[in-house]
């Protein structure tokens, strides 16, 4: 699992992921980025930028590989940050991410002080407490550590908390859900995946995957004039959502598809979420006209 992009993509939608780890009401107007340092070629995976120079800037580090010269690297990038940036902010903290303790280094030493100091707080995802009971922001890290076994039933409950919840922004949560279980099964489509999370069909349509391949596909059919390219574009969702899920489909499928009028091409759209083999796509084209 590509965890250090995964992590960007959460702490970037949702910046106040790092407040909640630290039991913190979010400050406002906090920025996130991910900072090199060019003089040394030091990169440091988050850095929470306060919106004026009187807060508190905060270094965070995702670290799921026991690295015994880790903390060596984490507070020489620290201090040069401080050199190179002292006039963005007041004072700084550090976090560092664990996914457990054994992935944490052995010895401290010579940065025992600061390693116990109240400038670091050191976060073991496996001790977070229960998916049901965490903010969604923190239940989304747990789900990366969690067992391919675990993960499905996991994601659902949390994919179902989205939609109950008075979340801000649940179109992104669902987004990183889908994400975090994609690096798990890398075999699935998005498309499985959504299922897998319990959508529905119109729940389907709603998504920014589906939207996206309809607007791709809908745009390239367009292109041939209204009423021609309406009934292209249409087909060309069809065919292509069909692949996703089947792979490539029979030379006389596709021709069948593409000789359909525009409003079959549609009522084939509205049902072929709902089928789960190729013999059912034949059944309703045999049905169907």
């Amino acid at each position: 699992m590509r965890r250090d992009s995964l992590f960007y993509q959460l702490f970037a939608q949702l910046p106040q992921t790092l407040f909640d780890l630290l039991g913190r009401e979010a400050p406002q107007g906090y920025r996130f980025e991910s900072v090199e340092l060019k003089q040394t070629a030091f990169r440091i995976d988050g850095v929470f930028m306060p919106p004026d120079p009187s807060g508190t800037v905060y270094f965070c580090e995702v670290q799921f590989q026991r690295d015994n010269s880790f903390y060596e690297r984490f507070f020489a990038e620290i201090f040069l940050y401080l050199r190179l940036y002292r006039h963005t902010f007041s004072d700084w903290q550090a976090v560092v991410i664990y996914p457990h303790r054994q992935a944490e280094q052995v010895s401290f030493d010579p940065y025992e002080v600061l390693v116990n100091s109240h400038r670091l707080h050191r976060v073991y995802l496996n001790e977070l407490g229960s998916l049901e009971a965490l903010p969604l922001s923190l239940a989304l890290m747990q789900l990366t550590v969690l067992p391919e076994a675990e993960m499905p039933t996991a994601a659902r409950l949390l994919s179902e908390r989205t939609r109950i919840e008075a979340v801000p922004r649940p179109e992104v949560i669902m987004e990183l859900i889908t994400t975090i279980v994609l690096y798990k099964f890398t075999k699935l489509s998005r498309e499985e995946v959504l299922r897998m999370l319990g959508f529905t069909t119109e729940e389907l349509k709603r998504t920014r995957f589906y939207q996206e391949v309809y607007a791709e596909a809908r745009e390239d059919g367009l292109q041939q004039g209204l009423q021609q390219g309406l009934q292209q574009g249409e087909t060309l969702v069809v065919l292509r959502l069909l692949r996703r899920r089947f792979g490539e489909l029979p030379a006389g499928l596709e021709e069948r598809i593409r000789q359909l009028p525009v409003h079959q091409i549609e009522a084939l759209a509205e049902a072929l979420l709902d089928f789960t083999t190729l013999e059912e796509v034949f059944a309703w084209l045999e049905h169907s006209t």
